[in-house]
């Protein structure tokens, strides 16, 4: 990637409005650590508009700004914040800009939930946990992909990228958390290691409370933004099959 001035400035200004933006509407509402974020959608936007790398630097560099500031851990940032973030929107970026058909999305599905099953199968969690979680997950998911489908067709691409990305990204969270608290205490978010039995909560926690401002704000700031600017509208890249 051929990064140019013009990008740097434009992950300033994403990485400032998301970390300022995150810390006035937290409301300091946190489980396991994890503040409720719906500032979130600001790099879903950035993402979208400018392209995965400058919505996952971004974020990378607002949630650890974010941290330093809520908890002043920069370790656990950079282990917990800055991965999952820098992943969860690179993949949004990425994937809304290519044209998926229906079979990818079936197979994104699949390895998505396998994904969520298999992480939480590690740590031993009871079974009636594991089924719960995954279940929950795929039917939601399955749920929102079909309203999609219905009401908003040409919002396939940003909604699977961003269950995706965001599904991703709540994955990374709870897995790091649990394994930096069994070495490092973090005094203003944990005390003592965390049990394995709250990586599933901090997962359900992160994903449902971060997806719904993506999937709802994100489609009409991206559409006022193309209208504003009709140069930033980029023609979605198709897959083509080896």
């Amino acid at each position: 990637m051929t990064m140019r001035a013009f990008d740097v400035a434009i992950i300033g200004i994403c990485a400032a409005l998301y970390a300022v933006i995150g810390r006035l509407t937290d409301f300091g509402l946190t489980v396991g650590g994890v503040s409720f974020l719906p500032a979130v959608v600001i790099p879903a936007v950035f993402a979208v508009l400018f392209g995965p790398w400058t919505g996952g630097v971004g974020a990378a560099i607002g949630i650890f700004i974010k941290d330093m500031i809520t908890h002043g851990d920069p370790l656990l940032s950079l282990s917990a914040g800055v991965t999952s973030n820098f992943v969860a929107f690179f993949l949004i970026g990425y994937i809304s800009r290519t044209e998926l058909d229906s079979k990818k999305i079936i197979a994104s599905l699949i390895i998505g939930s396998a994904t969520i099953l298999a992480a939480f199968l590690l740590p031993d969690l009871s079974v009636f946990q594991t089924i719960v979680l995954f279940v929950g997950t795929v039917i939601s998911t399955l749920i929102i992909i079909a309203v999609v489908y219905k009401f908003a067709h040409e919002w396939k691409s940003y909604t699977v990228g961003s269950i995706i990305g965001i599904g991703v990204g709540s994955i990374i969270i709870p897995i790091v958390l649990w394994v930096y608290s069994q070495i490092l205490v973090s005094p203003n978010v944990y005390n003592a290691p965390l049990q394995v039995s709250i990586m599933p909560i901090i997962f359900v926690w992160t994903f449902a409370t971060e997806i719904p401002f993506i999937l709802f704000l994100g489609p009409p700031i991206i559409k006022a933004c193309y209208k504003a600017f009709p140069s930033l509208k980029k023609e979605k890249k198709e897959e083509k099959n080896n």
